[in-house]
C-alpha cells in the first residue's frame, strides 16, 4: 500500500498522458469548465458530472445534484477508480431558491462526496468549490452546525424557522463547505485521502449578474479595488493544482483566490493602511 501512495504522491514524477483520473462535477460552464479544459490539455483523464453535457471531456453523467435518485444513478455509472474528485457544481444565490441552493451546493455535494470515496485510490485528492462568501463561518457557526445536523426532509422547516433567503441560503452553503473541509481532514487523512476547498471571490462568468444583484454594492466596491474580477481559468489553475500530485502535502486548507479583496478587507478591518 505504502508503494501505491509514493508512486502516486512523488512531486518529483512527471504525470504521463492519462496518468491520472478525475471526476468532475459542474463541467459544463464557468469555473468548472476551465478546469476540464486545462485538465484534459495536459492529458488527464476527466469525466464529468452535469445536468447539461459538458464539451472536451472524456466522459459525461448526467446528474441532478437537487436528486438523490439521480445522485445514485449517476454514482452506479462512475466506474473509476479516480485519482481526484473535483465538487465543483452550485447553484447562485437567485430569489425564491433558497431550498434549491441548500440542496445543491450542501446536500448534493456531500451526497456525491460520500458515494464517490469508495471509487478514489488512495491518494487521492478531493477539492470543493466554496466561496468567499463563506469567510464568515466563524461568525455563523452555531448555524452550520445546525445545518449539518439537519437532515434533507427537515429542510423546509429549517429554513422557514431560521427566516433564511437565497443569498442566506449561498452564504451558509459556503460556509458549511469551509467547515465540512476542515472537520474532515482527519477523516480523510485515515482514509489515505486529502481534501482541501477553492474559495472564489467575483469571477467573471454567466452568473456574475447574480452575486451582483445578490450582494449590491460589496461586489461593485471589491471588485474595483481589485481591478478587475477573477477569470474563470486562474480560479481553475488553484483548482487543477490542488487536485493533482505536486499538492500532496496541502490538506484541510481553504485557499482563497481574490486578486486581494480579502486581504484589503482584512487591511481596512486592522486599521494597518
Amino acid at each position: 500500500m505504502w508503494a501505491q501512495v509514493v508512486k502516486f504522491c512523488r512531486p518529483d514524477e512527471k504525470i504521463g498522458v492519462n496518468n491520472v483520473r478525475i471526476a468532475l462535477t459542474g463541467a459544463a460552464t464557468g469555473i468548472g469548465a476551465e478546469v476540464a479544459a486545462k485538465l484534459t490539455e495536459r492529458g488527464h483523464h476527466v469525466t464529468a458530472f452535469d445536468i447539461s453535457e459538458p464539451s472536451g471531456v472524456d466522459k459525461w453523467i448526467a446528474v441532478d445534484l437537487s436528486d438523490p435518485a439521480s445522485i445514485k444513478s449517476a454514482l452506479s455509472e462512475a466506474d473509476g477508480p479516480f485519482d481526484a474528485l473535483i465538487n465543483n457544481a452550485g447553484l447562485p444565490p437567485r430569489d425564491g431558491m433558497a431550498e434549491l441552493v441548500l440542496q445543491v451546493n450542501w446536500y448534493g455535494l456531500t451526497t456525491f462526496l460520500d458515494g464517490m470515496l469508495s471509487k478514489l485510490n488512495e491518494g487521492a485528492a478531493i477539492v470543493n468549490t466554496a466561496s468567499r462568501a463563506g469567510a464568515f463561518w466563524r461568525d455563523n457557526l452555531d448555524e452550520v452546525k445546525a445545518l449539518r445536523a439537519t437532515a434533507p426532509a427537515d429542510l423546509s422547516s429549517f429554513i422557514e424557522e431560521r427566516n433564511i433567503d437565497a443569498t442566506r441560503a449561498y452564504n451558509l452553503s459556503k460556509e458549511a463547505v469551509i467547515v465540512m473541509t476542515m472537520a474532515r481532514a482527519e477523516e480523510m487523512i485515515a482514509r489515505n485521502l486529502r481534501m482541501n476547498s477553492v474559495s472564489p471571490a467575483a469571477v467573471s462568468t454567466g452568473i456574475l449578474d447574480d452575486f451582483v444583484k445578490a450582494f449590491g454594492e460589496k461586489v461593485a466596491k471589491n471588485v474595483a479595488r481589485a481591478g478587475r474580477p477573477g477569470m474563470p481559468g486562474e480560479v481553475a489553475d488553484a483548482v487543477c493544482f490542488l487536485a493533482l500530485p505536486e499538492s500532496n502535502w496541502i490538506k484541510g486548507q481553504d485557499i482563497v483566490v481574490d486578486g486581494g479583496m480579502a486581504a484589503m478587507a482584512m487591511s481596512d478591518l486592522l486599521e494597518l493602511g
